[in-house]
């Protein structure tokens, strides 16, 4: 079993992972920035930890990763405003790539938006630009590490039942996956080492998630980034 961080604990993704994490025996630290969501983080099960990655410089972080074996980045500034957005999307969560290669984490798994990438279709004048823009150089830099990465993109995120089943593929239009499956996804992807170096765009659909996991996925073609990495 792992010793895992789980950054962006407190975020509905995560409430719903961090149990799965645990019932399957992983040492679980779900990293949060506020202190009031201590609570409902140890009711998981989980160990809460105040770390706040968009404050936090690289050495921090490092420090704060070793003895970790795999990384889940689920954080996110939630849109808004632009600046926070690339704050957080893009610079906090290559700033943590880059500590966890640096503290020998292993395995990174990266929480990203369906149609992420280089040729993502948004465009500079859409609210939604920075959000797309930032998320899709991340992957990009994620892509090029030494991490044991697996980068996945649901679709519009819903709080309907989990079901169990997805559908993956780049040939699928964009549709909606409710965020219980997201998590369990996000929990077979550590348990399967075949899901690394592989990207998984995904809706709710007829497959089981380890079948689907097991069929389906690519790699990126190189160079995977987009646009200026920051310092």
């Amino acid at each position: 079993m792992a010793n895992i961080a789980v950054v962006g604990g407190h975020g509905k993704v995560a409430l719903r992972l961090l149990p799965l994490l645990v019932e399957a025996g992983h040492d679980v630290h779900a990293w949060i920035r506020n202190p009031d969501h201590m609570a409902a983080v140890a009711e998981t099960g989980a160990h809460p930890m105040i770390s706040d990655v968009e404050q936090l410089d690289r050495r921090h972080i490092t420090d704060a990763l070793r003895g970790r074996k795999v990384v889940v980045w689920t954080a996110g500034a939630g849109g808004g405003d632009p600046s926070r957005t690339y704050a957080v999307d893009r610079d906090a969560a290559i700033r943590t790539m880059d500590a966890a290669s640096a503290a020998g984490v292993h395995r990174f798994v990266m929480v990203s938006y369906f149609g992420a990438g280089p040729e993502h279709d948004v465009p500079p004048d859409s609210s939604f630009f920075p959000y797309a823009q930032a998320k899709s150089i991340a992957d990009g830099h994620l892509a090029v590490t030494d991490l044991a990465w697996t980068i996945l993109r649901p679709s519009r995120l819903t709080d309907d039942e989990p079901t169990g089943r997805i559908s993956v593929g780049t040939d699928q239009e964009k549709g909606s996956v409710s965020r219980g499956d997201v998590a369990a996804v996000i929990a077979a992807t550590i348990a399967n080492p075949r899901t690394i170096g592989k990207i998984y765009e995904f809706n709710n659909g007829d497959t089981p998630i380890e079948e689907a996991l097991a069929a389906g996925g690519w790699k990126p073609p190189e160079p995977a980034a987009v646009g200026p990495v920051p310092d």
